[in-house]
């Protein structure tokens, strides 16, 4: 069991140890968000004031960053592949995960996913290890952020308020927002909302035609991925043009706080240090999700660590995977907390187990478990690519990570495991 999806900010990763990291990676399933990968990267451009060089701070996140984390499917792609009738977007609490490979063998079939090429980047940068073309990258950024303006924006947002008034309060303000989005002229709405969001007029006339096609469906219903995206985007501008959000318009980085929202229907938990995240959230969650503020989660953290700190030193060698493969059962913890809202009831039944290091599941039964999927990774074929097989349809689903042998003082897997010819990092 592997716990909630979570999505996390810079800020967070960055309040925490390496040691309170290691319970972050062993009991979520972390989102890791495209944005969260360039601001960590652009950090290579920032004058430090810490006495340590930008390598090392880079370093340093990257070495907290979770093992175990998948990288979602950046929005603009997902926009792209909604909007021109590629796919759906599902927004039910799961990553959308992109380079999997439909594979077979025999009269199974399955999805492969390779490590991500930002996981493999995080584990060059643990070691200060960077590219040139990063470099680059990193630079590109900062200076795209010191080049960036929005006054223009803010005064053609301001022409809305002519009409219905400038909205007083955030819940005026989503009312609003609505009201756009809703507008009984959907093909002027569509237009307007194409335009805010980037896309290019010679692209707008095909999507146009295609909802045309479509019987003019509402655009909520025609494209929900691109209705929420620019739902945020509205809120975003109108808010600041209406001085709602007044300490907004001169942040350099402020869109790219907001931008973080772009990923919360892809998870169960939003966690983040960031006040603009902790007032405007709250607008955008589905009834299902979750916002935790990161001084909360970071001492849930504090307070794992310590619990387990105080376990003899031979259960402790046996790793984590052990003696804390679920959390504690009570619900004191903020994680047991989110384990029960969000995983199956079944989790506690196995608190009823003596998670000691001595438990271990049957030899044979791990030893066919591992087998079958060695067998399918190696020896399935691809399949003709216009064969599109679903996730909860696939018999099979590997996804391929290298995990490091121990972060901070932990240790993640029994010596027979580090031993064997399981691939793990150094």
């Amino acid at each position: 069991m592997m716990g909630p999806t979570l999505i996390f900010d810079k800020s967070t990763l960055q309040s925490l140890n390496p040691d309170e990291a290691m319970w972050l990676d062993n009991f979520y399933i972390s989102n890791i968000t495209p944005l969260f990968f360039v601001e960590t990267l652009a950090d290579l451009e920032k004058e430090m004031r810490t006495g340590r060089t930008p390598e090392q701070i880079v370093g340093n996140l990257a070495y907290k960053t979770p093992d175990t984390g998948c990288v979602n499917t950046h929005h603009e792609n997902l926009l792209f592949g909604e909007l021109t009738g590629q796919g759906i977007v599902e927004m039910s609490g799961r990553p959308v995960l992109s380079g999997g490979q439909t594979m077979k063998l025999g009269n199974e079939t399955g999805i492969i996913f390779r490590e991500p090429p930002e996981i493999e980047a995080f584990q060059r940068w643990q070691k200060h290890e960077f590219l040139e073309i990063e470099r680059t990258i990193a630079k590109k950024w900062r200076e795209g952020l010191k080049s960036a303006t929005s006054e223009e924006i803010f005064k053609l947002f301001k022409q809305f308020f002519s009409l219905s008034g400038t909205p007083k309060s955030l819940d005026e303000l989503k009312g609003l927002v609505d009201k756009i989005i809703d507008n009984p002229n959907q093909r002027e709405f569509f237009i307007f909302g194409l335009s805010v969001i980037g896309v290019l007029p010679e692209a707008q006339k095909s999507i146009l035609e295609r909802w045309e096609k479509s019987g003019k469906k509402p655009i909520r219903e025609f494209s929900p991925y691109f209705t929420y995206v620019l739902s945020i985007d509205l809120f975003y501008y109108l808010g600041t043009a209406s001085n709602l959000f007044s300490n907004f318009r001169h942040s350099q980085t402020h869109k790219i706080d907001i931008a973080y929202l772009y990923y919360l229907p892809f998870c169960k938990i939003f966690v983040s240090n960031d006040k603009i995240h902790s007032g405007i959230t709250s607008f955008f969650l589905r009834p299902d999700q979750t916002f935790i503020n990161g001084i909360d989660f970071k001492a849930d953290l504090v307070k794992l660590d310590q619990h387990y700190s105080v376990l003899p030193e031979e259960v402790k060698n046996r790793g984590v995977v052990t003696f804390a493969s679920i959390p504690p059962d009570d619900t004191s913890f903020l994680v047991s907390q989110m384990w029960d809202k969000y995983m199956a009831t079944t989790w506690r039944n196995l608190n009823t187990k003596k998670f000691d290091g001595t438990d271990k599941v049957d030899p044979e039964t791990e030893k066919a478990i591992l087998e079958k999927i060695k067998k399918f990774a190696k020896e399935a074929k691809p399949v003709d690519q216009s064969t599109v097989v679903n996730s909860d349809d696939a018999h099979n689903m590997v996804v391929k990570h290298m995990v490091s042998k121990t972060k901070g003082k932990w240790r993640r897997f029994p010596p027979e495991v580090e031993n064997s010819n399981t691939r793990i990092l150094d």
